[in-house]
């Protein structure tokens, strides 16, 4: 069994974004917002209340940028003052999307894209792709709607996502790892389906009912075990869900721990839950095999030719 001073080796060494890189990215991303922010307040009418640096950049959850790892980060610009409708947030992509391309007139075109939820700008000398995410506030404590293409539009709490990985950190300080070595099965071997923010669920779900774990391989196990024999057929909640949780009828049911009517698996199909439930159990016994025969190279199936555990 690789103990854990091994795996968090692997961790610093070849998942984890480096303190300095970590700084440049900051200092890029605090450019754009102070620069769309004010492009924002000139040349529009919107009002932006707060912004928020979110996803996995700000959970400290994100892997450094490799071949298989994008890195993105997610920047959500509260709105006040506008309607809860479709049209609302095809006018809020469409302004920023201008805003962005005034903000960077020497980027081409191709660097802008509009997304389901967010605008996107990508950065080619640092590989860094920042989406713009507008919300409209609705309540204290940084709630608010987030809008897809299609007119729907879901509640959500930039801060409150930050502050559930963090108060697992708290608990067990190796989560952040577990979920980097999540997140990096799930890309080295394309899982279908499955997301970053069902991987950190998952080990969220498993902490809660565990404990904080002793041995980061064997919570390893357990994520991929808890996949294969549920078979992705358990609801996974937190506590967090205060009060009713409505009933899904979608083939997977991951629950935000802000909004207990938002199943966050909701896009997963039959034939991807299927595919993931096969990849999980086909690493539990990866892992397993890796494990009692301390055999380097089956670790690098399930992570990849950079998988290391010493200089």
């Amino acid at each position: 069994m690789l103990s854990n001073a091994k795996l968090k080796y692997y961790d610093s060494e070849v998942l984890r974004l480096p303190a300095a890189t970590r700084t440049k990215y900051h200092e890029q991303v605090d450019r754009l917002i102070t620069t769309l922010s004010r492009s924002v307040k000139e040349k529009t009418k919107i009002k932006i209340t707060r912004v928020v640096k979110a996803g996995s950049f700000a959970k400290f959850t994100i892997l450094r940028k490799s071949v298989d790892d994008p890195v993105d980060v997610d920047v959500v610009f509260y709105i006040s003052g506008r309607e809860l409708d479709s049209s609302s947030f095809e006018s809020l992509s469409a302004d920023i999307y201008e805003l962005l391309v005034g903000v960077y007139p020497n980027k081409a075109v191709e660097d802008f894209e509009i997304q389901k939820k967010a605008a996107t700008v990508r950065f080619k000398g640092s590989g860094l792709a920042v989406d713009i995410v507008p919300v409209v506030e609705s309540g204290p404590d940084g709630y608010g709607f987030q809008f897809d293409a299609s007119g729907g539009k879901t509640k959500t709490c930039a801060p409150c996502q930050i502050q559930f990985v963090r108060n697992r950190k708290v608990k067990d300080a190796n989560f952040r790892t577990l979920v980097r070595l999540g997140k990096k099965w799930k890309n080295y071997n394309e899982i279908p389906g499955l997301k970053s923010f069902h991987v950190e669920n998952i080990f969220a779900y498993l902490q809660d009912k565990h404990g904080p774990c002793e041995k980061i391989e064997l919570r390893l196990q357990a994520f991929f075990l808890f996949i294969a024999q549920s078979e992705l057929q358990t609801v996974v909640s937190f506590p967090e869900n205060r009060g009713t949780i409505p009933t899904f009828t979608d083939p997977v049911v991951i629950i935000d721990p802000v909004n207990n009517d938002n199943n966050t698996a909701a896009r997963i199909s039959e034939n991807e839950r299927e595919a993931i439930v096969t990849a999980a159990n086909n690493a539990w016994e990866l892992v397993h095999h890796a494990s009692t025969e301390d055999d380097i190279d089956l670790w690098k199936e399930l992570f990849g030719p950079r998988f290391k555990i010493e200089d």
